[in-house]
């Protein structure tokens, strides 16, 4: 049986995250960062869960994203790699932050590494990344 608990700790590297690439259209509050335990998944280090639609209709509430990380393979991993996996997740939403997702035709580890270099080099010179430069405003356009 798989089970599921809130990782306080996880959750403020993805606010941290947020903030350090700017990724404005990441509504902070309507996102919960879920560790689970007792998976048999082999491949999977983590997943992006969002609140369809209809369920917002049905329970009058706005959009929400779910990140998921599986406890057996994600701790595996090492902090760099983790912090890759998060970028990757988060690259999921969309700018729309409508409870629909960005495919894996975006979401390539081409995109997820040029975002990992763009936050390593903010986190080294704080204010060097914007959302005016190139890539950056490429993807959130």
């Amino acid at each position: 049986m798989i089970k599921y608990d809130e990782d306080k700790e996880l959750f403020e590297k993805v606010a941290e995250i947020i903030q350090v690439l700017k990724m404005k259209h990441v509504d902070k509050e309507r996102i919960s960062v879920i560790r689970s335990r007792g998976s048999s998944s082999r491949n999977i280090l983590a997943r992006c869960h969002a609140l369809p639609r209809i369920m917002q209709h049905s329970l009058k509430t706005g959009p929400f994203y779910t990140i998921e990380l599986v406890s057996e393979n994600f701790d595996r991993l090492s902090e760099e790699d983790q912090i890759k996996t998060l970028i990757h997740e988060l690259l999921h939403i969309p700018k729309a932050f409508g409870g629909g997702f960005r495919h894996h035709d975006f979401v390539s580890r081409k995109t997820v590494d040029k975002f990992h270099e763009a936050y390593k080099l903010a986190k080294r010179e704080p204010g060097q990344i914007s959302l005016n430069n190139s890539f950056l405003n490429k993807i959130f356009s």
